[in-house]
């Protein structure tokens, strides 16, 4: 069967790195959802394995003959920020999309949620659900629908962390990532951030990375989920080994040519008090997250465990292939 593999939120970042690399990588037709074409610059849109479906992800209904003819999905779109719409496309469009797919031509589902909303070792977590922002939310509720889907078998639920891609200064062919971007930021405070001392750990992934990752799953036979006390829906975290805050800092402060400071402990119990008294409206996901403290996973996945070599292992290739300027 001739593949044909569907990528929705196509012009973001993670969906032009990975049909770049399908291009690259693999014969299979592409069919790219996304709503602004002009966007698409990391490859032609000419090219005859390509196939543009523009439009927004709630009228799914329009494609209904290119969803029939679909053997994989790698599912990238979202959406945050306005409740409504995020329920639209985080869930309402899920299930829709899910209708129009052929079961019998139908090999894989790759389903995009956050790792955000896993707990070290992979279960959802309760808060998602009820505290978490209506992105989360969604999310959550998303993945625990899918799990108990008839395509649960067929379904890989991937887990970026901390996504960096393109350039910091969006020069680049590829969409900047809101991470890559905010280096900018992230660098105009370190004046501040050299003095105090964290308790964080974090992940970070990047969205090459993850392309490569998500090629090879879709261009390689599907198994059932062998992955063990999952169920029937596989699960990966996406992400490189944790580093820690501070260990962060120093490395934008070894980037930047900027001499360390005594770091003065910052609580959880200061951070909240200072948002009782400064005009700071913390969130019950805020809260939650201030308490949660780690936000570290077990296990992740890298593209060393599918035989590839990751574009960015550390902290300081990602600034290296942001183009982050050095002092």
């Amino acid at each position: 069967m001739k593949q044909r593999i569907l990528i929705t939120g196509a012009s973001g970042c993670v969906g032009q790195y990975t049909a770049k690399w399908l291009l690259e990588n693999s014969s299979a037709e592409i069919l790219l959802w996304l709503r602004d074409p002009s966007k698409l610059k990391s490859i032609d849109a000419k090219n005859p394995r390509i196939n543009l479906l523009i439009g927004d992800l709630r009228q799914s209904h329009l494609f209904a003959k290119e969803l029939e003819k679909v053997t994989r999905v790698i599912h990238t779109a979202t959406a945050w920020g306005d409740p409504q719409r995020a329920y639209e496309v985080n869930i309402e469009s899920v299930k829709s999309i899910l209708r129009l797919l052929n079961p019998e031509r139908l090999e894989q589902i790759i389903y995009f949620s956050t790792a955000s909303i896993l707990n070290k070792n992979l279960q959802p977590i309760q808060e998602a659900f009820s505290d978490g922002t209506e992105y989360i939310q969604t999310k959550a509720k998303c993945l625990q629908d899918l799990e108990r889907h008839p395509y649960a078998e067929k379904t890989i639920a991937v887990f970026p962390t901390l996504v960096f891609g393109g350039k910091v200064d969006g020069s680049g062919d590829f969409p900047s990532s809101y991470l890559t971007t905010g280096l900018n930021d992230a660098i105009n405070w370190l004046w501040l951030a050299r003095w105090i001392k964290g308790y964080s750990k974090f992940h970070f992934i990047h969205a090459a990375d993850i392309a490569f990752i998500c090629g090879h799953l879709s261009t390689t036979t599907h198994h059932p989920n062998r992955e063990p006390g999952q169920g029937a829906l596989r699960k990966l975290v996406l992400a490189q080994p944790s580093i820690s805050i501070d260990e962060a800092v120093d490395i934008l402060l070894k980037w930047r040519g900027m001499k360390k400071r005594p770091r003065f402990p910052l609580k959880d119990w200061l951070v909240l008090a200072l948002a009782r008294i400064l005009p700071i409206k913390l969130t019950p996901w805020d809260r939650f997250s201030i308490k949660q403290r780690h936000f570290i996973h077990h296990p992740i996945t890298t593209p060393e465990r599918f035989g590839g070599k990751s574009k960015a292992k550390t902290l300081e290739d990602v600034l290296l292939h942001s183009e982050l300027k050095r002092r």
